[in-house]
């Protein structure tokens, strides 16, 4: 009894476990090709270099277009193997072919490039069907050619920290990685910026050339104010620039995201919050108006909410209020801004001595270098 062509294809689905790459060979291509359904075929061979390298960008697109296999078949057949005479039969000779099968298994070389967005891309156009595949989340590098770079760089009211690479440089390689972290971490602060330009692109290279970039890459400041060009002759790790960047912005960005320690802490307010915690009755009357005239920023005005809670609650309300930023530092659902305010909040109150919160503190920054 002969198998319908649907149990049939779900008989080669089965076999095909760990893959939604359907293998074909002779046995079972007719089966499959020509029998209503479109399809990309890779013809192969195991010993290819260049197979091996589009294997796991053949399975990815295989995967994009899992939810649509009643729709399109994306397959490969071993055409140095038991697949060798459909092979021949399709005039293949190299590997690895690429051909598209229409529904009635007529076949059409594919010329397009063998990246997954290309093959997704034709694949798409073909059948009416969108792949899953998700767009990747835009850079968080600032990328910038002769036309922006004055309007960035030299911004009076900016920070510009820019490395000026190439694309085939190995050493900018390895560093757009650790830069891109950088300026993931800096994303919160417009006055700081993180960019990068192609120095060797034909439309950049006079630009570099004004900067005296003779070497890949070259990392130049550019700081506010319009003052003089300063080229970083610092470490090329992600600690080391998150250091330099805080110093030269006056920013308090922790390496792998949020806040450090020191962010909206402020010296005098310190001292002041340790002598209220230690002072009962008027005296803390008399701190508490001292820090009020002290209090001009946003982020100091919680030494003055703290000491009002601590007033109208008892020094019970630091425990309690460590244990709650405790619980949401450890969240990583927030939003980033919204992370800055509870960090600011927990650093201000750790200047009223609470040792929950420095635990909270030890736990998020291992949370943030692990996102």
């Amino acid at each position: 009894m002969r198998l319908s062509l649907s149990l049939f294809v779900a008989s080669v689905l089965a076999s095909v476990t760990a893959s939604n790459v359907l293998e074909l060979g002779p046995d079972n291509f007719d089966g499959v090709i020509g029998k209503g359904r479109p399809g990309l075929v890779e013809f192969f061979a195991p010993w290819c270099g260049h197979c091996k390298n589009l294997a796991p960008t053949y399975e990815q697109l295989a995967d994009a277009f899992s939810h649509a296999q009643d729709k399109v078949i994306i397959a490969k057949v071993d055409a140095d193997g038991a697949g060798r005479p459909l092979g021949q039969k399709y005039d293949v000779t190299g590997y690895p072919t690429i051909k598209w099968f229409d529904g009635q298994g007529n076949a059409e070389a594919y010329e397009g490039g063998r990246d997954l967005d290309a093959l997704a891309s034709f694949v798409s156009q073909k059948v009416g069907v969108k792949s899953n595949i998700k767009p990747p989340a835009p850079p968080a590098t600032l990328i910038l050619d002769a036309h922006t770079f004055a309007e960035v760089a030299l911004d009076d009211t900016k920070d510009v920290l820019v490395t000026f690479t190439a694309p085939w440089c190995g050493h900018c390689k390895s560093l757009k990685p650790i830069y891109e972290q950088v300026a993931k971490a800096f994303e919160p602060e417009s006055k700081c910026i993180v960019a990068n330009i192609d120095a060797d692109a034909a439309l950049n290279r006079e630009l570099a050339g004004q900067y005296g970039v003779a070497s890949y890459p070259t990392i130049k400041f550019f700081p506010r104010g319009g003052k003089e060009v300063e080229n970083y002759e610092g470490p090329r790790s992600e600690e080391a620039f998150v250091t330099f960047l805080n110093e030269k912005c006056g920013t308090y960005r922790a390496v792998g995201g949020g806040l450090n320690d020191k962010a909206g802490r402020q010296a005098d307010l310190d001292v002041l919050a340790q002598r209220f915690l230690a002072a009962t009755g008027k005296a803390r009357d008399v701190i508490y108006t001292e820090a009020v005239a002290l209090a001009q920023s946003v982020a100091s005005k919680h030494y003055i909410r703290v000491m009002e809670k601590v007033v109208k609650q008892s020094d019970a309300y630091i425990q309690k209020e460590s244990k709650r930023l405790a619980s949401i530092l450890n969240k990583r659902t927030l939003a980033p801004s919204k992370l800055d305010e509870m960090r600011i909040k927990a650093n201000i109150l750790n200047a009223f001595g609470s040792e929950e919160v420095e635990n909270a503190e030890s736990t998020f920054g291992r949370a943030a270098a692990e996102l």
